[in-house]
């Protein structure tokens, strides 16, 4: 696809992806946890219960974001906006270890506030902190729904 029939995906666009792939962890991880620990796991604020909370709560939506990235260059929620994630510089694929790095960036674009991953409204680029420490971008096929601006004299 040619770079002209895409654009930088935004803020909110972006938001509604994760809000997504959120929902749709949970569906899988929250009875597991209310299996395993029982209801009691949602009334404490303890970090990590054990071995098996770790496992699910960290590891997996890590291995499972990142599967999806490698393969799709997207999670199901940026599939359900037409997102992907490609290398900054050229736009193709990125690296598996541009996307790890991207991963670990999440957690550094949080740690002040979530400021780095609040940047995505602000950088021309629609970057957050995380992609561009791992030199990459999220694009989308340009919206062709919206009728382009018209003034009396046009």
């Amino acid at each position: 696809m040619e770079s002209s029939d895409l654009e930088y995906a935004g803020f909110w666009v972006r938001v509604w992806a994760s809000l997504i792939d959120t929902l749709l962890l949970g569906v899988f991880v929250y009875p597991l946890l209310t299996a395993l620990y029982g209801q009691a796991y949602w009334n404490t604020a303890t970090f990590v219960r054990g071995p098996l909370d770790f496992l699910l709560s960290w590891v997996l939506p890590a291995i499972v974001v990142l599967l999806f990235w490698v393969t799709r260059q997207a999670t199901p929620g940026k599939m359900a906006i037409s997102a992907r994630i490609v290398d900054a510089r050229t736009g193709d694929k990125p690296s598996t270890g541009q996307l790890l790095g991207r991963y670990l960036g999440y957690f550094v674009s949080a740690i002040p506030f979530c400021l780095g991953l609040l940047w995505v409204a602000f950088d021309p680029r629609k970057q957050g902190w995380h992609d561009k420490l791992a030199g990459t971008v999220v694009v989308r096929k340009k919206g062709g729904a919206t009728e382009p601006v018209r003034f009396k004299g046009d």
